[in-house]
Protein backbone atom coordinates (compact mmCIF):
# COMPACT_ATOMS: atom_id res chain seq x y z
CA UNK A 1 0.00 0.00 0.00
CA UNK A 2 2.51 2.64 1.15
CA UNK A 3 6.07 2.03 0.09
CA UNK A 4 8.89 3.84 1.82
CA UNK A 5 12.54 3.28 0.99
CA UNK A 6 14.78 1.96 3.72
CA UNK A 7 16.90 4.34 5.73
CA UNK A 8 20.08 3.11 4.02
CA UNK A 9 18.61 3.77 0.56
CA UNK A 10 17.51 7.29 1.52
CA UNK A 11 20.95 8.09 2.97
CA UNK A 12 22.67 6.73 -0.15
CA UNK A 13 20.49 8.90 -2.41
CA UNK A 14 21.15 11.98 -0.29
CA UNK A 15 24.92 11.39 -0.35
CA UNK A 16 24.87 10.80 -4.11
CA UNK A 17 23.37 14.28 -4.61
CA UNK A 18 26.19 15.99 -2.66
CA UNK A 19 29.07 17.56 -4.57
CA UNK A 20 32.52 16.03 -4.09
CA UNK A 21 34.42 17.23 -1.04
CA UNK A 22 37.43 19.50 -1.53
CA UNK A 23 40.72 18.18 -0.26
CA UNK A 24 41.73 19.78 3.03
CA UNK A 25 38.53 21.84 3.31
CA UNK A 26 36.39 19.28 5.09
CA UNK A 27 35.97 18.24 8.71
CA UNK A 28 33.85 15.10 8.98
CA UNK A 29 31.79 15.97 12.03
CA UNK A 30 30.74 19.53 12.91
CA UNK A 31 30.34 19.12 16.68
CA UNK A 32 33.67 17.28 16.83
CA UNK A 33 35.30 20.29 15.17
CA UNK A 34 33.77 22.57 17.80
CA UNK A 35 34.99 20.35 20.65
CA UNK A 36 38.46 20.11 19.12
CA UNK A 37 38.84 23.88 18.69
CA UNK A 38 37.41 24.56 22.17
CA UNK A 39 39.85 22.10 23.72
CA UNK A 40 42.82 23.70 21.97
CA UNK A 41 41.70 27.17 23.13
CA UNK A 42 41.29 25.98 26.73
CA UNK A 43 44.74 24.38 26.76
CA UNK A 44 46.39 27.52 25.34
CA UNK A 45 44.59 29.74 27.86
CA UNK A 46 45.61 27.46 30.74
CA UNK A 47 49.24 27.70 29.63
CA UNK A 48 49.10 31.50 29.54
CA UNK A 49 47.45 31.69 32.96
CA UNK A 50 50.01 29.28 34.42
CA UNK A 51 52.85 31.27 32.90
CA UNK A 52 51.42 34.52 34.30
CA UNK A 53 51.14 32.98 37.77
CA UNK A 54 54.70 31.67 37.68
CA UNK A 55 56.05 35.02 36.46
CA UNK A 56 54.07 36.90 39.15
CA UNK A 57 55.40 34.88 42.10
CA UNK A 58 58.92 34.13 40.94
Amino acid sequence: MFYRKSLEERIAERQAKLRPLKEGKHFEHGPAKFVFVALIVVVVLMHFVGLAIVMRFY
